[in-house]
């Protein structure tokens, strides 16, 4: 047995998985209670998938996903809409439940450290920008005046 082997089994333990919040009790309450239940559920499971990243690959980079939803959280008209990603891209719909109807278009976190924003339609690239809250502001540019949330 070389150094190389025991360090292998000195991995650090994965965090618990999370407890994340009741998304039939929230829909019992309605649209916006589901809303609110998927902000948290993004938020909770993102920052595990985080964690259990820098531990089995302490190093390599993550997507930056993270920041994104806390940059898009903290934007009072994005906090009123179903947000859900897809291959890591963040994406808002105005209703709850499928099919989305998806407003604006979608962030993307790229592996450079970059974000990458999308217009929903047509689709095409508007713009890649250094943070996720220039990304989100310029997606703010794209939404609908007005969103009406759907249940």
């Amino acid at each position: 047995m070389d150094a190389n082997d025991e360090t292998c089994d000195q991995q650090l333990p994965l965090p618990p998985r999370p407890v994340l919040p009741d998304m039939a009790a929230a829909r019992r309450r309605g649209p916006a209670d589901v809303v609110e239940a998927r902000w948290q559920a993004l938020r909770i499971s993102w920052q595990w998938r985080h964690a259990v990243h820098r531990i089995r690959s302490p190093g390599r980079p993550f997507p930056g996903i993270v920041p994104l939803l806390e940059a898009a959280a903290a934007q009072p008209r994005l906090r009123r809409l179903f947000p859900f990603t897809s291959h890591f891209a963040l994406l808002f719909s105005s209703s709850t439940s499928y099919p989305w109807t998806v407003q604006a278009g979608s962030i993307e976190p790229l592996p450079n450290g970059r974000f990458k924003v999308r217009r929903r339609s047509p689709s095409a690239v508007v713009g890649e920008v250094e943070t996720a809250e220039e990304a989100v502001t310029l997606l703010l540019e794209l939404l609908p005046s007005t969103s009406d949330l759907r249940g």
